[in-house]
């Protein structure tokens, strides 16, 4: 039974293309042999073992378990689609970073912290793709909604927790850092366009 619910597990989870929890996994059998909890988790971590050092990994993210392509190699796989990922405004992540660092935040409080009002097309936009969810209302007059980040925000960048998100003071170091690469890169780019040796910065290949 254990490799036969082996092999289950990881032929689901190929085929899904979506996040399984161990309910769901349970369900693919029938209910007089249904493996116990332990067991699919068992196998679970045996398959995300498994899969270190290959082109896929299995990762557990806020709604379950999937396989997914690793990072790593994300530049060339998405070669294999003519059409281009979604490119977001300075003004829509700027939006979705506050929610996800404030929350619970309003609408208000977002417009106030970034100084301009925040675009309707912006929180059409988080609340299509399952980003955002409303949290409740803030005890104030007009009761305004207060948002915060939804399980596919958590599912979309492979987190199983926001304690997995960097801190504002890791986002910071980063941006300085990119900061002084982009400044070494103006001083530079002329010598370095003529010897060939441009240096791509490592998130403009991700």
């Amino acid at each position: 039974m254990e490799t036969n619910l082996k092999n289950i597990v990881e032929g689901a989870l190929m085929a899904a293309g979506r996040p399984l929890n161990i309910k769901s996994l349970k369900a693919l059998f029938e209910e007089n042999s249904q493996p116990e909890r332990g067991e699919i988790l068992a196998v679970l971590q045996e398959l995300q073992q498994e899969s270190q050092g290959r082109g896929y990994e299995v990762v557990e993210v806020a709604s379950g378990w999937r396989m997914q392509v690793r990072q790593g190699i994300s530049t060339w796989i998405n070669r294999l689609w003519d059409e281009k990922p979604a490119r977001y405004s300075k003004a829509l992540l700027e939006t979705m970073a506050l929610i996800t660092y404030r929350q619970p935040i309003t609408r208000g409080e977002i417009e106030e912290i970034r100084g301009v009002a925040v675009s309707s097309n912006i929180m059409k936009t988080l609340h299509e793709r399952e980003w955002i969810r409303m949290l409740g209302h803030r005890d104030v007059p007009g009761r305004p909604a207060m948002y915060g980040t939804s399980k596919k925000f958590l599912d979309y960048f492979g987190l199983k927790t926001l304690e997995e998100m960097p801190t504002l003071m890791e986002i910071k170091e980063i941006g300085a850092l990119n900061e002084d690469l982009d400044l070494e890169k103006e001083e530079k780019v002329d010598s370095e366009k003529a010897s060939g040796n441009i240096k791509i910065k490592e998130d403009e290949t991700k």
